[in-house]
C-alpha cells in the first residue's frame, strides 16, 4: 500500500506530506475534503478513500485539529480494529493530556504503537522541513519513525516514554506564546501612545532582549496591526489556552495569567476575530 500515510491535510499536514513525497517516501494521503488529497496526488502521493485504507501503511502520521477530531477519526470509529498493517501511529495534533492517555490505551489494546509528536513551527517552517518535533513514546517506536522526523524537522526533542509528556510540553509552549503576545500588545500600545514608532520598538526588542521568532514575528504583526493571513487562528489559540488551564488544574497548579487570557480570547472571538491570527488578541486589552 505504501511506506507512510498522512491523515489530515490542512496547511501543516500538506506540508508534511509534500516533504515526505519529495524525500522519496512512498506516501499515502487521506483527507475529509478531496481538494488537498488530489493536490498531493498530483505531486506523487497515493490518495485513498478512507482512514481504514490509510491504516494499511506500516507508519501513519495524523495531523488533525483537536481532541474531537482525533477521537472521531481514530477512537470512536472502530477503525483501529481494522488496522492490519499499521505498526505505529504518530499523532502530530496538539491534544489534551486526557486524550493523549486515552489514545495511548486504545492503541495498546489493538497492538499498535503510539507516539505523540506535536511540533513547534508555523506552516512556512513545515514547508521548509524545519519543524521542531516534540516526541514522546516508547524509545524503539521513536527510533522507527525517526527517519520521517528527519525529513519534516530540524530537530527531534525526546521528552519521555509517555505520549502525554510531549503534549504537555506543546501545550505549555503555546501558553507561553500567548503570554508573550499579550505582553507585546500592551508594551506596543504604551510605546505608540508615547510617540515611539511601533515597528522600530519591536525591532529593538527582537534584536536585543528577546531574539527569536515569537517576538519578531508576532511583534511585527502587532506593530503593523495585520492579522491575515492567519498562521494560527485565534480560535485555535483559545483551544490551546483551555488545554493549558485544564492541564494546570489537573496538577493543582494555578495559572493566574492564563485566567486573564481566557477573558481576552473569549472577547476577541466574540468580536468576530476567530479566523484572524491569534496575534489579534493584542487588540483586546484585559478588563
Amino acid at each position: 500500500m505504501g511506506e507512510v500515510a498522512v491523515i489530515g491535510l490542512g496547511g501543516m499536514g500538506r506540508a508534511i506530506a509534500r516533504n515526505l513525497v519529495r524525500a522519496g517516501h512512498e506516501t499515502v494521503v487521506w483527507n475529509r475534503s478531496a481538494g488537498p488529497a488530489e493536490e498531493l496526488a498530483q505531486a506523487g502521493a497515493h490518495r485513498v478513500a478512507s482512514v481504514a485504507e490509510a491504516l494499511q501503511c506500516p507508519v501513519v502520521f495524523s495531523v488533525l485539529s483537536d481532541d474531537a477530531s482525533v477521537a472521531e477519526v481514530f477512537l470512536d470509529s472502530g477503525v483501529l480494529g481494522q488496522a492490519r498493517q499499521a505498526t505505529v501511529h504518530v499523532n502530530v495534533a496538539t491534544v489534551s493530556v486526557g486524550l493523549a492517555r486515552r489514545a495511548a490505551e486504545a492503541h495498546v489494546a489493538h497492538g499498535i504503537g503510539y507516539v505523540a509528536a506535536p511540533v513547534f513551527g508555523r506552516v512556512s517552517v513545515a514547508e521548509a522541513g524545519s519543524l521542531n518535533v516534540l516526541a514522546a513514546g516508547e524509545p524503539e517506536l521513536i527510533d522507527r519513525v525517526q527517519p520521517f522526523f528527519d525529513v519534516i524537522g530540524s530537530r527531534t526533542w525526546r521528552l519521555g516514554e509517555l505520549p502525554e509528556q510531549a503534549n504537555i510540553a506543546k501545550i505549555l509552549g503555546n501558553y507561553l506564546i500567548a503570554c508573550a503576545i499579550q505582553s507585546l500588545g500592551e508594551a506596543v500600545s504604551v510605546a505608540s501612545a508615547a510617540g515611539t514608532d511601533p515597528g522600530r520598538f519591536v525591532e529593538l526588542l527582537a534584536s536585543t532582549l528577546f531574539p527569536g521568532p515569537v517576538y519578531s514575528g508576532y511583534g511585527s504583526m502587532i506593530a503593523q496591526r495585520t492579522y491575515q493571513p492567519a498562521g494560527f487562528t485565534a480560535a485555535l489559540g483559545r483551544k490551546d489556552l483551555h488545554l493549558a488551564l485544564d492541564a494546570a488544574a489537573g496538577q493543582a497548579v494555578p495559572l493566574p495569567f492564563g485566567e486573564l487570557l481566557r477573558d481576552v480570547f473569549d472577547r476577541t472571538i466574540a468580536d468576530g476575530h476567530a479566523a484572524d491570527d491569534w496575534a489579534v488578541i493584542a487588540e483586546q486589552q484585559p478588563r
